[in-house]
């Protein structure tokens, strides 16, 4: 078999998409409460996360529909804010054991936890005082992880440190699309950049200094790369370059502006040319902690980006090609290019921390969920990936998002990217047929997809 014995088969969630109860027990309002119940709602048909799955009161319920499935690890991630209510001080037992009991029941049935400490949910009250921009959010980060590490690392083995700064920073404070929904200076970005880099540097080390059994570490950072034109050597090296650019607005969205730091203990060249004086001031120190290695390259990878702007008047090149009701395009070879261009440039295997789509799903009059363009995406996709396999390029598992429809942050409750169907009235819960489908995958380790 192409994918090996130790390969990893999961689903992913996050915790303000499925847990709801967000007043609860202790817990303290992260910017998603706030910038969701403001008024105009910048969100969806002003929807919000208050209820969500209410997955908080329904865990043994969902950790049930995970052994249905016959999932081998399941990615959640830990709501800061649930745990220390001020961002800081003192700990809210309830909010902790909620995770602990949730461990429990992953361990009592063979399913691997793998924990993500921060997937968006910033504390309001740390937010007030500066967020990201305030460099004491790197010590607040490190006092979080420790609490979150002394409590379940007894029985939790994977770590990711952070989901996806491309988004929390990039469309979150440069572009204004997610919390806090605001548009921050360039000189701004650089800086949230640093303490970004330092929190998961330092995370990183307190794990490793306090984790009861032998942690593997990573981050999970979108990933998406280029695709080469055709397969020539030519076109192949542009399309790496291109994978790897920071050029344009978006720079804080591509792969080499969170990644070569970590690697190379630089920022990619053109940063120092294009922002002179604006770069932040790292010292020696800093760039040590930066640099701190990990065990894997955790990426979350839906489609490729464009090798050029498409002409305003004209897309022909893609007129009619195949799109997610996210309007996502479907680039199954990405599950090759990104891994092949990530792999030769970072050196660490490979794990898909998330890989799915969004899909028009609903419940029959048969009661069942019929979704068989979620189970030709996947299997289109798992096969790009296996032929990164067949080419030596270690991979260390699929995570497929997600779990269970849940609150698609901006774009709110209408994008169903489950495995899981989630009716919002009733928190009924309904395998899809794409559920099925996956545990026969991950049964046979992949020779499924070829069926």
């Amino acid at each position: 078999m192409s994918f090996s014995n130790e390969f990893i088969w999961g689903v992913a969630a996050a915790s303000y998409q499925v847990e709801g109860a967000w007043n609860e027990d202790g817990k303290g309002p992260s910017i998603w409460d706030t910038y969701t119940h403001k008024t105009p709602s910048p969100i969806h048909n002003c929807e919000n996360g208050d209820i969500a799955c209410d997955h908080y009161h329904r865990m043994k319920e969902d950790v049930a529909l995970l052994v249905e499935m016959g999932v081998k690890a399941y990615r959640f991630s830990i709501c800061w804010p649930r745990i220390l209510p001020s961002g800081t001080g003192k700990v809210n037992e309830k909010g902790l054991a909620f995770y602990s009991n949730l461990v429990d029941e992953l361990l009592k049935n063979k399913i691997e936890p793998m924990i993500t400490l921060y997937h968006w949910d910033l504390p309001q009250a740390l937010f007030d005082r500066g967020g990201w921009l305030n460099p004491d959010i790197v010590g607040w980060f490190q006092d979080y992880t420790k609490i979150v590490v002394d409590a379940l690392s007894d029985r939790v083995k994977y770590w990711m440190t952070i989901n996806e700064p491309q988004i929390f920073i990039g469309l979150g404070c440069q572009f204004g699309l997610h919390a806090p929904f605001l548009k921050y200076s360039d000189r701004d970005i650089l800086l949230m950049t640093k303490h970004v880099l330092l929190a998961h540097g330092t995370a990183i080390r307190t794990i490793r200094e306090n984790a009861k059994l032998t942690p593997k570490i990573s981050f999970a950072v979108t990933g998406p790369c280029v695709e080469p034109k055709n397969d020539s050597e030519e076109a192949i090296e542009a399309a790496r370059k291109a994978s790897f650019s920071i050029e344009g607005p978006s720079y804080a969205l591509s792969n080499s502006w969170w990644a070569d730091p970590i690697f190379f203990g630089k920022f990619p060249d053109e940063a120092y040319t294009r922002f002179g004086d604006l770069m932040p001031e790292i010292s020696e120190e800093e760039w040590d902690i930066i640099r701190t290695p990990m065990d894997f390259y955790g990426c979350n990878i839906y489609n490729s980006i464009g090798q050029e702007v498409p002409p305003p008047n004209a897309n022909a090149e893609n007129c009619g090609k195949a799109i997610t009701t996210a309007r996502w395009p479907v680039t199954p070879d990405v599950l090759y290019w990104s891994p092949k261009f990530l792999y030769e440039r970072y050196g660490l295997p490979i794990m898909i921390t998330e890989n799915g789509c969004a899909n028009c799903d609903a419940k029959h009059l048969d009661g069942k969920v019929n979704d068989p363009q979620r189970i030709d995406y996947t299997k289109r996709y798992l096969r790009s990936y296996e032929r990164a396999a067949n080419e030596g390029i270690p991979l260390a598992g699929y995570i497929h998002w997600s779990f269970m429809d849940n609150f698609e942050w901006a774009e709110g409750y209408d994008l169903r990217f489950g495995l899981v169907y989630v009716d919002y009235q009733t928190q009924e819960r309904t395998l899809k047929e794409s559920a099925y489908w996956y545990r026969d995958v991950i049964a046979s380790n992949g020779a499924k997809i070829w069926e």
